[in-house]
């Protein structure tokens, strides 16, 4: 089975009915149909959360949640992820958050999914983290 870590970029272009919202989709059926493992660490669960709350609102943030996690797995920020993280973002020009998702991809060894330009050209400069790009 194919394995791919997400961002919150995917989730929040899909949310927002963008153009890549057609490609996250499928990803999300494959996924509920056990045919892909997506992965999302709890920081970006919480980006999401966090986002969603400030443009809609609470309830529909956990509504969210709860239909993301029937999808989605996810993984704790442990130490060694926070320090990879926190190197990530000191080296590069990426928000916290994008780090916890790149090296949740590096640490797995599979693809990050996300449309982020930054993320994209962290992916020049690190190796290690390749992208399935959805932009």
């Amino acid at each position: 089975m194919t394995e791919l870590v997400l961002d919150s970029w995917p989730i929040m272009a899909w949310l927002k009915r963008q153009p890549a919202a057609a490609r996250v989709d499928t990803l999300l059926q494959r996924a509920a149909r056990r045919e892909l493992t997506l992965v999302m660490n709890i920081v970006n669960v919480g980006e999401i959360f966090y986002l969603s709350a400030k443009i809609r609102n609470f309830r529909d943030a956990q509504e969210i949640l709860q239909g993301l996690r029937s999808r989605v797995t996810v993984v704790p920020a442990g130490d060694e992820l926070v320090m990879l993280a926190a190197t990530l973002k000191a080296r590069n020009t990426i928000s916290y958050a994008d780090g916890f998702a790149a090296a949740t991809a590096i640490v797995r060894g599979v693809p990050l999914a996300t449309g982020d330009e930054e993320l994209k050209a962290l992916a020049v400069n690190e190796t290690g983290l390749q992208i399935e790009w959805l932009g």
